[in-house]
């Protein structure tokens, strides 16, 4: 083997690690990170979103948040990802708490957010209302950039428009106005006009 191919196999190397220690989930001691629930108000009926593409965008509500990143997945094959890229399953007051997260399996698939416990670290009418999956339509490239960098573990903030999306052949996809659902239907498709990282402890 020559010494081109073997600085080339080490370049590899070194780019996938460097890709995974980026990635890797970030850990937190014991502690809620996040005590405030999300922050949602009444937008006025006049206000008009940018289009994106072939689709048109209806804000529903203002919305605001801050939370624990529990689950990242990203789309390219799906309609919804020209729109949405990365969902984030997000959590907030205990279920932004590393004690409750350990007894807690979180997956996600097909554009849902999946948990399973063995017992219930808090009730389950808990872990409902505290996390949320959220699919996140950036308002601009910065902040699909921003999006791009979030690892699991970080604490995110950011706000926006929980909106309505309407597109071709009667295409339409709306978001949630409510945190206590499950289920179909039950995600937030969020206009995200601001989006920050919160440094590490």
């Amino acid at each position: 083997m020559n010494t081109r191919v073997v600085l080339a196999l080490l370049g590899g190397l070194a780019a996938v690690a460097a890709w995974q220690l980026s990635h890797r989930p970030r850990q937190h001691p014991a502690g809620v990170l996040v005590a405030e629930a999300p922050l949602q108000s009444d937008v006025e009926a006049t206000l008009a979103l940018p289009r994106r593409g072939e689709f048109a965008l209806t804000p529903l509500a203002r919305f605001s948040m801050s939370a624990r990143v529990l689950g990242r997945a990203d789309y390219r094959w799906d309609t919804e990802a020209k729109l949405a890229p990365t969902d984030l399953a997000l959590g907030w007051g205990r279920m932004s708490d590393s004690t409750v997260l350990d007894q807690v399996y979180i997956t996600q698939s097909g554009r849902f957010y999946h948990w399973q416990v063995r017992e219930f670290p808090i009730p389950e009418s808990e872990i409902v209302g505290s996390s949320a999956n959220m699919h996140l339509i950036a308002a601009d490239t910065f902040i699909e950039r921003a999006i791009d960098q979030t690892r699991v573990g970080d604490v995110v903030s950011f706000d926006g428009f929980l909106v309505r999306v309407d597109g071709p052949n009667g295409y339409h996809w709306v978001s949630s106005l409510t945190r206590s659902d499950s289920g179909g239907g039950a995600c937030e498709l969020v206009w995200v006009e601001h989006f920050t990282i919160a440094a590490p402890r």
